[in-house]
């Protein structure tokens, strides 16, 4: 019996290939976009749950009040871990990391390799899960000249993670160390990435003062003990770092955050958490369950549209003896297995499109992925979908008197005309949301990527300074050389990345200060020519000079440092640096140095080579790959078993916005997608509309009605709808950019273009859809709709 319902299913399906196409493509396209987004959603809420301790690791962050507001620091002091591990009895272990700049490993001058690692404390391993294939937890980390590598650098290195234990590693070239353990390389669920492990103890080589409470360039995490409540120990560490300093730091205010959460809720405004990436989880959670929910309307509205035409067939199968549970059994049976063939044609989709999406994401997802819950949510929306579909035709139409319907006195209610009219406006306005959120954070980045930062990072490589170009009178060597080559039109070196913040200082005193305020000034180490290389435009003032011997005492802020001191001719004037008198010799015009999330902060730049860690070169258009290739030949001639790997210092700029640049890639591809669907159902609808009016139409042009007003008259009543869609969708759409907006401290204005744009697109995209079918029928000869009668 149910092999003859199903045989009957699909006779049903292939006599009608139209409606049953239309159905497929769109119920299939909207499963596989919101497969698509839950692998990736689940895979942003599994980074950092990996670790086993990962309930009670914890984050030590801190709040330091500034004059403009409360600034959340991820950072903290040296002796933060040792202290909380020696004074909180709640705490299990408690371990300081700071990451290492990119450094080159070698193994007997051989096999030069550069990466990135970081220093830790001595627990390192007993809380995170890196696991180790060699060395002991407990001991790996306890000797100041010993190494921890990485599976995969240890075989870059070595050729094999077999017997490394014990053997010597050079770092830069300069420092030797013992491998004293092998983990295994974090996976793409970690955010933090690294090759090497250093022990805490070796920071006092590169100059880091382990017992200062002022320096707050590392990062801790604790372990608490089983029943500790976090609440109730950020109480009781509130004053922890004013009690370590005799009252000396008082505007510093330590808390823990869940390590895994810090991920997606990195994001603090004046002391409150206020998201982070978490607003992008939510944002394509609900665009999947946008595309999803417009997949589903347009599958139900098809199917009852098409079924509402089956009126007489059931009449028919009801006078031949057919019992309503059969018809009932009979429609479901059609849905169900439309539906069950969209969901098999979306899992093709995902697993063609999967390799694309990872390149747009910069993931390595795979249908591995799919856990348990998701296949049953997915099974459990297909089959309510089918059913919903389906209800209609089976409980409604198989309830028919076959004498009515015979007769042809059966007319369809108006109820059925409002909730598919209804459910058209639903769509509509979720399509109409999503067109608007596109063109804002298109705009929104458009604008970042051409706004003016206040200095040229276009044609700008940069490389460290390493090796033996850290010795000052081989950098100034380097540099003159350098500014030689053809295609080069200046070099200088800086201590900063220009793509965030570096290092900060609230050690500058001018007269007038409040003494408790402790705003932290951007401090930026620079040599000779740095300005004139990035183009940074001096306001008032000099710039560093060859010419004056001086200028080692002399300081150039920025527009806002001097706004926020209250200063009037500045120039001249003197400030007290670390308890050093410097003289302000310069003003440069503000620039951005961090995201436009951020307002430009207070800043200072210093001359001191010494200090300065990158290169930076500018180089002229189209000249830069014969530039580049004499630049490489320099640096190795002058930094033998150094590796010359270079990047422009544009491409660093734009990767602090690979979120939303992503995010801005995503949401088109979807939103595109989401109209699609959404015209796929308009279309099968005004094909449906024309077929049911067929007749009148027919009555109509035989009475003189000429093709334009036949046209209008189908049309309007489609365009209707999407006005009604527009009038509920722009407010809405309005508040949720406007919303997304706040998070840059620079962005776009919301004014009526967007909306107007948005409006327009709509209802051009509804014309073109309906108008096929509108003309198709407005030419249709008159005599073949009428004949039958």
């Amino acid at each position: 019996m149910l092999i003859n319902y199903f045989k009957i299913a699909w006779r049903n399906l292939v006599k009608d290939r139209r409606f049953a196409l239309l159905n497929l493509i769109g119920l299939s396209t909207g499963l596989a976009c919101a497969l698509l987004i839950y692998i990736w959603v689940n895979d942003e809420l599994s980074m950092d749950r990996f670790h086993k301790r990962d309930a009670t690791l914890y984050q030590v962050m801190e709040n330091r009040i500034q004059a403009s507001g409360i600034w959340t620091a991820r950072t903290s002091s040296v002796p933060t871990a040792d202290a909380l591990a020696k004074d909180m009895p709640e705490v299990e272990y408690a371990t300081l990391t700071m990451p290492s700049r990119e450094v080159t490993l070698s193994v007997n001058n051989e096999k030069n390799i550069k990466t990135k690692g970081k220093y830790a404390g001595k627990d390192f391993f007993n809380m995170f899960s890196y696991d180790l294939i060699a060395g002991n937890a407990n001991q790996v980390l306890v000797d100041k000249n010993t190494i921890v590598l990485s599976d995969v650098m240890a075989a870059k290195l070595f050729g094999s993670t077999e017997n490394v234990i014990g053997k010597r590693v050079e770092l830069q070239h300069e420092q030797q160390y013992v491998v004293a353990g092998i983990f295994k390389a974090p996976g793409q669920h970690s955010s933090d990435q690294f090759d090497f492990v250093l022990p805490a103890l070796a920071m006092a080589e590169i100059g880091q003062n382990i017992d200062n409470w002022g320096n707050t360039g590392n990062y801790t995490f604790i372990t608490l003990k089983p029943g500790t409540d976090p609440a109730k120990f950020n109480i009781k560490i509130a004053d922890f770092i004013k009690r370590n300093t005799n009252n000396d730091i008082t505007y510093r205010t330590p808390f823990i955050q869940q390590y895994s959460s810090v991920y997606l809720h990195g994001r603090y405004e004046n002391g409150i958490q206020m998201g982070g990436r978490i607003d992008y989880v939510r944002l394509f959670s609900l665009i999947a369950i946008f595309i999803l929910v417009i997949a589903c309307i347009n599958f139900m509205n098809l199917s009852t549209a098409k079924a509402s035409g089956r009126a007489k067939e059931v009449g028919i199968k009801k006078a031949m003896g057919a019992g309503r549970g059969a018809l009932v059994l009979q429609f479901l049976g059609e849905s169900m297995l439309m539906a069950f063939t969209s969901l098999f044609l979306a899992v093709v989709l995902v697993y063609i499109s999967l390799s694309a999406f990872n390149g747009i994401t910069g993931k390595q997802l795979s249908l591995s992925h799919l856990d348990t819950t998701l296949i049953y949510a997915v099974l459990g929306i297909t089959l309510l979908t089918g059913l919903l579909a389906g209800s209609y035709p089976a409980l409604y139409l198989s309830a028919f008197k076959p004498a009515m319907v015979l007769k042809g006195k059966l007319k369809g209610s108006a109820g059925e005309l409002v909730i598919r009219k209804g459910l058209v406006v639903f769509q509509f306005t979720l399509s109409i949301v999503l067109i608007i959120a596109v063109l804002v954070v298109y705009r929104q980045i458009s604008f970042i990527q051409t706004k003016d930062l206040g200095y040229d990072k276009n044609h700008v490589i940069t490389f460290s300074k390493e090796g033996k170009l850290k010795e000052e009178q081989l950098q100034q060597t380097f540099l003159a050389e350098a500014r030689n080559i053809p295609g080069v039109l200046n070099a200088s070196s800086i201590g900063h990345s220009l793509t965030g913040h570096s290092s900060g200082t609230s050690g500058v005193k001018w007269q007038g200060k409040d003494l408790k305020d402790k705003t932290e000034f951007e401090t930026v180490t620079v040599d000779f020519d740095m300005l004139k290389t990035l183009d940074i435009k001096i306001k008032e003032g000099r710039d560093f000079s060859r010419s004056y011997g001086s200028d080692t005492t002399m300081i150039i802020f920025n527009e806002a440092a001097i706004k926020f001191m209250g200063m009037k001719d500045p120039i001249g004037k003197n400030v007290e640096l670390w308890g050093t008198n410097m003289q302000i010799g310069g003003v440069v015009k503000d620039f951005h140095f961090q995201s436009l999330h951020e307002k430009v902060k207070p800043l200072f730049f210093i001359l001191s080579p010494s200090e300065t860690y990158r290169f930076m070169v500018k180089v002229q258009t189209g000249k830069e790959k014969t530039a580049i290739a004499q630049l490489k030949q320099l640096y190795q001639q002058f930094n033998p078993g150094f590796s010359f790997d270079y990047k422009f210092l544009d491409e660093n700029y734009q990767s602090i916005y690979t979120a939303e640049n992503q995010v801005s890639l995503l949401s088109r591809y979807f939103a595109g997608l989401a109209i699609l669907i959404s015209c796929l159902g308009l279309f099968g609808l005004a094909a449906f509309t024309a077929q049911r009016r067929n007749k009148e139409i027919g009555i109509r042009k035989v009475l003189g009605a000429t093709v334009g007003t036949i046209v209008v008259m189908l049309s309007k009543e489609f365009l209707k709808l999407v006005v009604i869609a527009m009038l509920i969708a722009f407010p809405l759409a309005g508040w949720m950019t406007s919303q997304w907006l706040k998070g840059f401290a620079y962005s776009i204005h919301l004014g009526p273009g967007v909306f107007i744009a948005a409006g327009v697109a709509i209802v051009a995209i509804t014309f073109m859809t309906i108008s096929f079918q509108s003309v198709k029928a407005a030419l249709a000869d008159p005599v073949k709709s009428l004949k039958s009668e």
